[in-house]
């Protein structure tokens, strides 16, 4: 017996607004495989070349998850390497979220400070930002680091290839590990890559002490 379709899968109202919004009636097989393994619970690492859906593989199973079960504070990370890649997803990603009726805050070195103590108050479900933003968040004693983490789930590592196996790799693996000592949740953690020969060996240093599969 043949497996459902990940689109199906999907909360009636997301699969709406894909239709709505975006004319998708299915995923591409990426996208597809992607999804199925991050609803299943899964840490994973998403290859595809750029322009290949590698965004849409990750953050659409994921909006599902915080859609069937609203987060108390964040409920999922998206992490890129460099302020202009955020930049780049920032109206993306406001799309799609916005379309589910989340949201999505923006929190990097040129954000304002008044938007940053409204988020603080309020936390958006995403929250976009880079390893060295992470870090500072985690170091400063005005974030309230447990009531804004302490429901997050999912961790979105954008060109992990670049960082992996390299020191700012490494620094990165530090900085989510004490993200996790504030989340009651073991994260999923989900990478995304261009089209690299060794995807076992980045997905087994992505994964570090989690115990989901993967």
């Amino acid at each position: 017996m043949s497996r459902p379709s990940a689109f199906s899968r999907f909360p009636p109202r997301l699969q709406e607004a894909l239709v709505a919004r975006l004319g998708w009636t299915s995923l591409r097989p990426v996208q597809e495989e992607a999804s199925h393994a991050i609803l299943d619970g899964c840490n994973a690492v998403i290859l595809a070349p750029t322009a290949g859906g590698k965004t849409e593989a990750s953050v659409f199973p994921v909006l599902a998850g915080l859609m069937e079960r609203e987060s108390e504070g964040v409920g999922a990370l998206y992490v890129a390497p460099i302020k202009a890649l955020l930049n780049n997803q920032e109206v993306r990603l406001g799309t799609y979220t916005r379309m589910v009726g989340l949201r999505r805050f923006l929190w990097h070195g040129d954000a304002k400070a008044s938007a940053r103590k409204a988020f603080l108050r309020e936390p958006d479900d995403l929250l976009m930002t880079t390893p060295e933003s992470l870090e500072v968040m985690l170091l400063s004693g005005r974030v309230p680091h447990q009531r804004l983490f302490a429901d997050l789930r999912y961790v979105i590592l954008d060109e992990i290839h670049a960082m992996a196996g390299v020191d700012r790799g490494a620094h990165l693996m530090s900085v989510l590990e004490r993200l996790a000592v504030h989340s009651r949740h073991d994260l999923q953690r989900i990478g995304l890559s261009a089209t690299v020969g060794n995807p076992a060996d980045i997905l087994d240093w992505l994964k570090g002490p989690s115990s989901r599969p993967g």
